[in-house]
């Protein structure tokens, strides 16, 4: 295994069994039940209310993220909880919370936690390979889950996404490589995120949004995910026709994050 795509995908197949001897599939779709319906991801982030210049805007989905196997540990003070409450209440649109625990220190706790704590749309943001982890998010609270199109054959990437819309959630689903923009568009999605970071190297170029999105139908939002990292990249991106924003990395390393999220979004 030459990437760390590949070895995050070949852990997360074996974490993925023992969650299923721990709780079975039946138990979860009893707690799934017992949710209140999933909040309306694509609306909060067509509502924000940062229009008043004129300019463009985008809707932004802050991410409660930990680490990262590139950079290790963002932020030591870390607080999932504590984070979330700011970013909404410095406007925050929509949260992404990372659930990924070997490789970037995150848990499905924190995704419960957080929906106790705030009203704004939550998405899961993990490395999804199986139906059993879409029934996971929806019974931790979820209204979005991550599908990102390297990870998955198109056949398993349609049954996913197929399987959250039934739950009344929405797919993010994510692609960097524009070679797998078909099977992508093929599922009819309504939210489409770009990675700016190639999974397999890490290395990051924000002009990948730019340049996919224009290959992208109109009636499908357009997320740009990792690199951004001002009020300049946000006008940039808005510039061009890009819907929204996933921005995780350089808020939580900020020291104080609420004025980071305003200084984004000024």
């Amino acid at each position: 295994m030459n990437s760390i795509l590949e070895k995050i995908v070949a852990h997360k197949l074996v974490e993925i069994q023992n969650a299923k001897n721990r709780i079975s599939l039946t138990d979860l779709k009893n707690d799934v039940r017992s949710q209140s319906p999933p909040r309306d991801f694509c609306e909060a982030l067509r509502n924000h209310r940062r229009i008043g210049t004129g300019q463009p805007s985008l809707g932004l989905i802050a991410e409660v993220k930990k680490a990262s196997p590139s950079k290790g540990v963002i932020r030591e003070d870390f607080d999932p909880v504590s984070i979330a409450r700011t970013y909404v209440e410095n406007g925050a649109d929509c949260l992404s919370v990372l659930t990924d625990e070997n490789f970037f220190q995150g848990h499905l706790e924190y995704l419960k936690q957080i929906r106790a704590a705030v009203s704004v749309p939550l998405l899961r943001k993990e490395f999804v390979l199986d139906l059993y982890q879409v029934f996971e998010a929806r019974a931790a609270g979820a209204d979005a889950v991550l599908l990102i199109a390297e990870c998955l054959q198109p056949s398993q990437m349609r049954e996913l996404h197929s399987a959250i819309t039934e739950l009344g959630m929405t797919s993010l689903i994510e692609l960097h490589d524009e070679r797998n923009l078909d099977s992508v568009l093929a599922c009819n999605p309504t939210l489409v995120g770009i990675n700016n970071r190639d999974l397999n190297s890490f290395q990051v170029d924000l002009n990948h949004s730019i340049q996919l999105a224009k290959k992208i139908p109109a009636n499908v939002m357009v997320v740009s995910e990792s690199g951004i990292q001002s009020s300049h990249d946000v006008q940039r991106l808005a510039n061009q026709g890009i819907h929204a924003m996933l921005v995780g990395e350089s808020l939580i390393r900020a020291k104080d994050i609420g004025q980071a999220v305003q200084e984004l979004l000024a």
